[in-house]
């Protein structure tokens, strides 16, 4: 037996896959690489913030991801959070196909568009029009023009650690991919254009007063992720939401609550639903897709009306209100609102046994976890805590998070690849997959580790 990056290979880890057993993947990997930056089209997907060759999904069903190599995993990270119906979930391919044999765009206007927008109206009274657009990135980037336009202003406070996707005002301390790569901003954002975002701590409701003060009549909208995702799961303290709507709606500053990620997973109507708060400007994606690419923002018709053909403020897609997307975004939409009362109680049963199961282990084994959790969203922060916003997140031990993510995958768990991810269930975990996960972690944990010795 012998010590591998601090954890001990043999009959006391059990592995379920080995590096040997992705030889497909590794040769798939040196392929893409001849093509795509990094082997990817999305920088977390290589595996650089924790180590080794990151598998090649060949197919998906339920809780399960294939690789190309026939290894079996447990999914956390489901797509990064659209699949909380679970893979392949047969009412949404369904209606997929069926919306395939009409065609798979047509660049004009379908009934299936607002058959999804009357489905998320109903589940977000904050929005009374909307538009949908094809990534988040879309969505965030555009409702940010709107509050520039509506309120004739040029700042935008967003929060450390708050991932908007990658439009260059955005990109300032943004969390997720960012902080993985120790990234402070991004190459290629003018210094003009990243002056004109101001990043504050999360949870802290006197850096926005301040904020306020030192630019009067300035600011045109504050924009956050309500529960952080992007440098790992971190919660809003008590009250924070509701001051920070109160200060906006002081300042006639624009609130824009991006729920690219919270959205219908915390609940039916995410955590606008969850923490009782009013926006101006929402925005959606993920779920609402059903795993297509779909974005959305929306809110108040007085700013929704801004926009072309109507107003000044133009944004247009080709592919915007796609039909493959509206369709599979209209079958999981349905299934959440008929069934959210047997969904939601599931995903937080299911989610909390297994998050409050792995922490257990690491607890018995003496390694100090910080563990938060919203719903079916959460991390284990390998810092001792408590963790409330992204500094503390970012002083987290990153490669003892990379050797815990690997000995996991080697036991058929595929976790997050980066410390600031949150990871994500689906109504398709059951006791099985739960039970698999806590022995998988024993595995890890007990293995002579300590501390952050991992």
């Amino acid at each position: 037996m012998h010590k591998v990056f601090g954890l001990y290979t043999g009959t006391i880890m059990s592995a379920h896959v080995s590096t040997a057993a992705r030889t497909r993947s590794h040769a798939l990997q040196q392929r893409a690489e001849h093509f795509f930056p990094g082997g990817v089209n999305s920088p977390v997907r290589a595996f650089r913030a924790v180590g080794g060759a990151p598998p090649f999904v060949e197919r998906a069903q339920g809780a399960w991801l294939t690789d190309a190599d026939g290894n079996r995993y447990i999914d956390y990270f489901g797509s990064w959070g659209p699949m909380i119906l679970g893979h392949a979930f047969p009412p949404v391919v369904e209606a997929i196909q069926r919306a395939a044999r009409d065609s798979a765009s047509f660049g004009a206007s379908t009934a299936g568009e607002a058959d999804l927008a009357e489905r998320v109206v109903a589940c977000y009274p904050a929005i009374e029009k909307l538009r949908f657009v094809s990534s988040g990135t879309e969505a965030t980037m555009s409702a940010i023009r709107l509050a520039r336009a509506a309120t004739g202003r040029k700042i935008i406070v967003k929060f450390e650690g708050c991932y908007h996707g990658h439009a260059d005002g955005l990109l300032v301390k943004a969390g997720s991919g960012v902080a993985t790569f120790g990234i402070p901003g991004s190459a290629g954002v003018p210094e003009e254009v990243a002056h004109l975002t101001l990043a504050l701590p999360y949870n802290d409701l006197s850096v926005v007063e301040s904020a306020f003060a030192a630019h009067p009549k300035a600011i045109a909208a504050v924009i956050l992720e309500p529960v952080v995702g992007n440098a790992g799961c971190i919660p809003p303290a008590p009250g924070y939401l509701a001051g920070l709507r109160a200060l906006t709606a002081r300042e006639g500053t624009v609130f824009i609550v991006d729920e690219v990620m919270t959205g219908f997973r915390v609940a039916l109507g995410g955590a606008l639903e969850l923490y009782g708060i009013d926006a101006d400007l929402v925005t959606l994606g993920k779920i609402v897709g059903g795993g297509l690419p779909v974005g959305v923002f929306g809110g108040k018709r007085v700013l929704m009306d801004l926009l072309a053909p109507l107003g000044p403020v133009y944004q247009a897609g080709t592919l915007s209100g796609n039909p493959l997307a509206m369709a599979a975004g209209i079958a999981t939409v349905s299934y959440l609102q008929h069934n959210a009362a047997q969904v939601y109680p599931r995903l937080e049963a299911t989610a909390r046994a297994v998050a409050e199961g792995v922490a257990a282990e690491a607890a018995r084994a003496g390694v100090s976890l910080t563990l938060n959790r919203v719903g079916s969203m959460w991390t284990w922060f390998f810092t001792p805590g408590p963790v409330t916003n992204y500094d503390q997140a970012a002083r987290s031990d990153t490669a003892a998070f990379g050797r815990f993510h690997r000995a996991m995958l080697d036991q058929g768990v595929w976790l997050p690849p980066s410390q600031f991810e949150a990871a994500f269930l689906s109504t398709a975990h059951g006791d099985a997959e739960v039970q698999a996960t806590i022995d998988a972690a024993r595995g890890a944990f007990e293995t002579g580790i300590t501390g952050y010795s991992l």
